[in-house]
């Protein structure tokens, strides 16, 4: 199938995501106005403005919208707090779903804050951000577990953000995965896609789709060697998309690997993010073609869209059909 076939399908299909989704704030300081503070005498770094935007696994919901995406919903735990209030509004002003969430006084809102610098553009102080570093609270955990049981068979495909890099992780807790196994296991053609930073070996019966050296650390801490297609044998997945950036993405299955070349762009101007929109499109390719190779294909094209952008950009489906066509070409 062409991209413009897989575009024209995208709207009747409805997504549901879950998992680690953060408040990305864009904040531009002016360093000419760092002047020390009377209090400490430090250096203050001068915030002139702010443009907050959903990430982690809001980074995908965006992807998913643009690409014209009509039904979504999001399950996650924010805090009680004005950063919480912020991504709710957030992800309701891009026609997202907010109404399986949960909010708890006990966690803060999983937070990024990126400064960057107001004559060059860049991003180039530390970036300040706001984690849970204790296990998530079990009433939390109970409410996103059932909202996840009761409401995940509604939606044409499930998409799973670990992205928490604590050590005890964030929403997506042995409970949680659990659960998304036997979903997955239920109802083995539906999509079930999963995204994980450090606990890919931890899942069970989902699509996986990690980057080259999430691969390769989860093969590390599970066999002590890197052996792909063991990892897809140890998570009985149905099988691996292990993106490899510019070389394309490599379908893992049936004891054989597959490389999808990606569209290579020169110079690229923000990899941030590249992964998500990967798996935005890739999985909804998957779910219309139902083809691992057309869908490595389409995520491809989406992310090569994507890189040229700053920060966590999105692609629309004008671009995506002006980035086939280039690439045939």
């Amino acid at each position: 199938m062409t991209a413009s076939d897989i575009l024209a399908k995208i709207p009747d299909l409805s997504v549901l995501m879950v998992g680690d989704i953060c408040l990305d704030r864009w904040c531009t300081y002016d360093p000419a106005a760092a002047e020390p503070s009377a209090e400490t005498g430090l250096p203050r770094t001068a915030v002139v403005s702010a443009v907050t935007t959903p990430g982690a696994g809001g980074t995908v919901a965006n992807n998913l919208r643009s690409l014209g995406v009509k039904r979504l919903a999001v399950i996650g735990a924010f805090g009680q707090d004005g950063f919480g209030w912020e991504l709710m509004r957030a992800l309701s002003e891009r026609g997202v779903s907010t109404d399986l969430c949960v909010s708890s006084p006990e966690i803060q809102t999983f937070t990024y804050t990126k400064l960057l610098n107001a004559q060059t553009g860049e991003e180039d102080l530390a970036r300040v951000d706001f984690i849970n570093p204790q296990p998530l609270p079990a009433e939390v955990e109970t409410q996103l577990h059932d909202n996840l049981q009761l409401f995940s068979r509604a939606f044409d495909i499930v998409m799973v953000a670990d992205q928490a890099e604590t050590e005890h992780g964030g929403v997506i807790t042995a409970k949680l995965r659990s659960a998304i196994a036997s979903i997955a296991l239920e109802e083995p053609g539906r999509v079930i896609w999963a995204d994980s930073r450090r606990r890919a070996e931890l899942f069970r019966n989902v699509i996986l789709k990690p980057n080259r050296k999430e691969a390769e650390e989860a093969c590390l801490r599970v066999f002590g060697e890197v052996d792909f297609h063991r990892l897809a044998k140890h998570t009985n997945a149905p099988f691996l998309i292990v993106t490899r950036g510019h070389e394309g993405a490599a379908i893992v299955e049936g004891g054989e690997e597959t490389l999808v070349p990606t569209r290579l762009v020169e110079k690229p101007v923000d990899i941030c993010g590249a992964g998500d929109s990967f798996s935005a499109g890739a999985a909804l390719a998957l779910a219309i073609t139902g083809s691992p190779i057309s869908a490595a294909r389409f995520g491809n094209l989406v992310s090569s869209i994507t890189i040229m952008k700053k920060g966590t950009g999105t692609a629309s489906p004008e671009e995506v059909l002006a980035a086939e066509a280039a690439w045939v070409a």
